[in-house]
């Protein structure tokens, strides 16, 4: 039996999670989450668009002690994937690009983080037989970022996102819901929310899914390529840019992910990002993508968290990407049109990837009759 009170064994455990190489740590109660009627009046909003799995295991979503009964703490880690200030990528060699989110351009975040929890689970459960320990990563109804909030690891911004005030946003978070009374270490405090008046990221969101700590996952570019099973609404086609997985925009542009100048007098960033989650690749190349078979897609997304996204998914992204690189024209704009229109053509295709390869063209052939060279006396 441990003599340990519940708060030293808070900062024994804390020091155990960065010694495994995440970045942040803390303590959380296991206590039932403030924002449910915001979160109700969402989904009956509908913002949740076809994640329906959103919509069940509500009781345990709401309150961790029903999904782990008897919880009495949860203990909150993140793994930080990319750095401040890291410039978005650049196409190279005349190839056209497909943009991915920072998280997915290393190893699995899944496996990556419950490697750590498990082993963390396994080290205390001797120690304290007959309590549970539970890890979560992205795997069960849990709140993930209102806990890691309360366990002092930043605060949720109004793009939805946790945001710590070193490190910034590009975290992961996973935690252990354990009914073992385990509290808070002294030093951790709870940080304010330091968005203030600040409006970047919900001004530059290409398609006006984010409002003041909201987001209309319907119109997010993230649900959109990853989450979204059908055709998507042609409007939001020009937005989407080159994402063909995911969307960093909105961390892009919060002041929080910028790189600290050398003047700065502010404490720098903790640098440490776990070596599972340094980049393979920058990007998609979107010939490639638009040739894939399934074979193709399985070897590309090898150990990666884009394995979840369906064969006809990245196609059906991928052209929607590919029709905006053209709009821009150059060399490779031809090659793109002649590729979309093949698989418009192609009746081994599924619906979706034909459907989207021919709502496309029609908005390439528009941009070209409204361009001035397709005007009378032009060149």
């Amino acid at each position: 039996m441990s003599a340990e009170t519940p708060w030293e064994l808070g900062a024994r455990v804390v020091r155990a999670c960065l010694e495994m190489g995440f970045a942040r740590a803390g303590i959380a109660p296991a206590a039932p989450t403030e924002r449910e009627r915001e979160f109700l009046a969402w989904l009956a909003a509908g913002k949740h668009g076809e994640m329906a799995y959103l919509e069940e295991h509500l009781a345990e979503r709401m309150d961790p002690r029903r999904l782990v009964p008897g919880a009495r703490a949860i203990i909150m880690v993140a793994d930080r994937y990319a750095a401040r200030g890291e410039a978005p990528p650049r196409a190279e060699d005349g190839r056209a690009l497909g943009r991915i989110a920072r998280y997915v351009r290393g190893g699995d975040y899944h496996a990556a983080m419950k490697k750590r929890l498990h082993a963390l689970a396994d080290s205390l459960r001797p120690k304290f037989p007959g309590h549970i320990f539970r890890s979560v990563v992205d795997s069960a109804p849990v709140l993930e970022r209102e806990h890691a909030a309360r366990a002092g690891l930043g605060w949720i911004g109004k793009h939805t996102l946790l945001i710590d005030p070193k490190a910034g946003s590009y975290l992961l978070l996973g935690g252990i819901i354990t009914t073992l009374e385990v509290e808070p270490p002294p030093e951790q405090r709870a940080v304010p929310d330091h968005c203030g008046t600040c409006t970047r990221c919900i001004d530059a969101c290409p398609t006006g899914a984010i409002t003041p700590y909201s987001v209309d996952a319907s119109r997010c570019i993230s649900y959109l390529t990853i989450e979204h099973r059908g055709l998507i609404e042609p409007a939001l086609h020009e937005g989407m840019g080159e994402w063909v997985f995911g969307c960093d925009v909105c961390q892009e542009v919060c002041p929080h992910n910028s790189a600290r100048p050398p003047h700065s007098s502010r404490p720098a960033a903790d640098s440490r990002l776990h070596e599972r989650y340094a980049p393979r690749r920058e990007g998609l190349d979107l010939l490639a993508v638009l040739g894939w078979d399934e074979e193709g897609r399985r070897a590309t997304f090898h150990t990666s968290a884009m394995k979840r996204a369906k064969l006809e998914m990245m196609k059906r992204n991928a052209i929607i990407a590919a029709g905006n690189v053209a709009m821009r024209g150059g060399e490779v704009a031809v090659t793109l049109r002649e590729r979309i229109a093949a698989l418009a053509a192609d009746e081994s295709e599924p619906e979706l990837v034909r459907q989207t390869a021919r709502q496309t063209l029609a908005r390439l052939e528009r941009a070209r009759l409204s361009s001035p060279a397709a005007a009378p006396g032009g060149t």
